[in-house]
């Protein structure tokens, strides 16, 4: 027989769902489904509390479902497999204790509602559309490995979050599912292209989510959401098994979440290598990332960048987040100055439209093959349509260019790390750009420009493979977050995760949620 929770646990879990209900303007009868909000419970504790039976996994997924259909203009969860979560919660709420106590033994994060970014991944049984028009009915009929290990690891996912087609701006806009506004100021971008995931956590929906980044695409999103977004060393967490090395080496997969621990969890849950895998990045910890957290840091030297390398002018917002963080690690006795190395630009750059353009063929090429039948204009945005053309006729030359200036820079960031610990940069030039700016079906000229103000710091770290991460340590004065960019070593996610909790805990930011009211129906 399942055990019940006690009368106060009820009361308290309840509690916070009128809380929850009550700031987004729910009607006290909805105000059931709800629960806490993000800053109050990270996934971590949300799982304790399903695991001790204080809250069902149905009640937590209904909960969650309950927060996206109360925010409709945030157009976050485009993608909803409610019916068949909600089948899956079920079967778990029904587990008495013993059976319950034994899952949740192999699952940390037994009954956790989940979304997957819409893009790259696939779960059986689902659509997987990429944010492309010729995909819209691409359903899926495996699940990738790391699909495969996020259900081992206990969570429930029931919806994929939009993303641009393809993941090829930063912004979270297309003409498949329209725009995702930033939770923090509705007219400007969250981000992308994991947007979709950065404003569902941001809104509070869910206090982690799936993301992916090729050029920045989780810590932009989480920098314009005052959000925590690592991006692991290239080969971390798998990509497979229908690509092994995402985007030909430039995109890897992880999560964006409020709490550093939750993050740390679930790369312990998701990382290592597949069948197949061949590139395979050190460890610098011995006994897991959320353990790693609670190991003492030595002081560490850090080189800040307030520059870039395209000679574009950073707004004073950003360099204020910049030495908000370079302050912070010097009252915790790390040693920042200012250093940056010489690069070969054009070598080092030159290649990466060539790396993201081969990814998008390929995956154009195996889509056509399922419908028979050639993709059409009208169903790609401008710009990508304009990248595939390209893309068709680049040479293998072009693509071994590519990938020799991935290893340049490798090669070249190595050898600055080997004197210093980490780096110290902007993750954006500018704060969140108004939404439109960045999207695909203008000239190139202005995208370009406005690209590069989001990624002019975060895409040198896809082609050379460094792990990086955006800490929201500063908030404008009309209340836009604004992110701080640290880069490790190759294998040196311990290190960025053990400063993250520094800062976590001089600097907190759980606390700092946006007013959602503009989201509502």
């Amino acid at each position: 027989m399942q055990d019940k929770a006690t009368d106060s646990d009820r009361r308290a879990f309840l509690a916070g769902a009128t809380a929850t209900a009550a700031a987004l303007g729910l009607p006290a009868a909805q105000a059931q489904v709800g629960t806490r909000t993000v800053a109050q419970a990270d996934a971590i504790t949300m799982a304790a509390q399903m695991r001790k039976g204080d809250v069902t996994p149905l009640e937590a997924l209904d909960a969650a479902i309950a927060r996206v259909e109360a925010l409709p203009k945030l157009n976050a969860v485009v993608i909803k497999d409610y019916e068949l979560a909600r089948e899956h919660a079920k079967k778990l709420s029904a587990m008495g204790r013993d059976a319950r106590k034994q899952a949740t033994d192999k699952a940390p994060l037994w009954g956790l509602p989940f979304v997957l970014k819409d893009l790259g991944l696939s779960m059986a049984g689902t659509v997987t559309s990429n944010g492309c028009r010729f995909f819209k009915d691409a359903v899926a009929s495996l699940d990738s490995t790391l699909v495969t290990r996020y259900k081992a690891a206990g969570l429930n996912i029931f919806g994929k979050t939009a993303s641009p087609e393809f993941g090829m701006t930063t912004t979270t806009e297309s003409r498949l599912y329209g725009v995702t506004p930033n939770p923090w100021n509705t007219g400007h971008t969250t981000g992308g292209s994991s947007g979709g995931t950065a404003a569902v956590v941001a809104a509070g929906i869910l206090p982690v989510g799936h993301a992916s980044d090729g050029g920045g695409s989780i810590r932009i999103p989480a920098a314009h959401c005052g959000l925590f977004g690592l991006k692991p060393s290239r080969g971390r967490v798998p990509a497979g098994p229908g690509a092994l090395d995402g985007a030909t080496g430039l995109s890897v997969n992880h999560v964006i979440s409020r709490s550093v621990r939750d993050t740390a969890l679930l790369l312990d849950l998701s990382a290592g290598p597949e069948f197949g895998s061949r590139v395979r990045p050190p460890s610098d910890v011995s006994r897991g990332y959320l353990e790693a957290l609670h190991q003492p840091e030595r002081k560490l030297r850090i080189a800040v960048w307030r520059k870039n390398y395209f000679g574009i002018p950073v707004h004073a917002e950003c360099l204020e987040a910049v030495d908000k963080a370079a302050k912070a690690c010097e009252a915790m006795g790390h040693f920042v100055e200012e250093a940056m190395p010489e690069l070969p630009v054009n070598e080092i750059f030159g290649g990466m439209g060539a790396g993201m353009s081969a990814g998008l063929l390929s995956a154009i090429e195996y889509r056509e093959k399922q419908l028979g039948r050639a993709v059409r204009e009208d169903e790609m945005e401008p710009l990508n349509w304009a990248a595939l053309q390209a893309a068709k006729k680049a040479s293998a030359l072009d693509l071994y260019r590519s990938r020799a200036g991935f290893d340049k820079a490798g090669q070249l960031i190595d050898a600055f790390l080997s004197r210093y610990d980490l780096i110290l940069t902007p993750t954006t030039v500018v704060p969140a750009q108004k939404l439109g700016a960045l999207r695909l079906d203008q000239p190139y000229e202005s995208y370009a420009a406005e690209a590069m103000n989001s990624s002019a710091f975060t895409s040198l770290f896809n082609i050379s493979g460094h792990p990086a991460m955006s800490v929201p340590l500063h908030w404008t004065a009309d209340h836009l977050p604004v992110g701080s960019h640290f880069v490790a070593p190759f294998g040196g996610e311990g290190r960025l995760l053990r400063l993250a909790a520094q800062l976590e805990q001089a600097l907190p930011w759980a606390h700092c949620v946006p007013d959602l009211s503009a989201l509502k129906a």
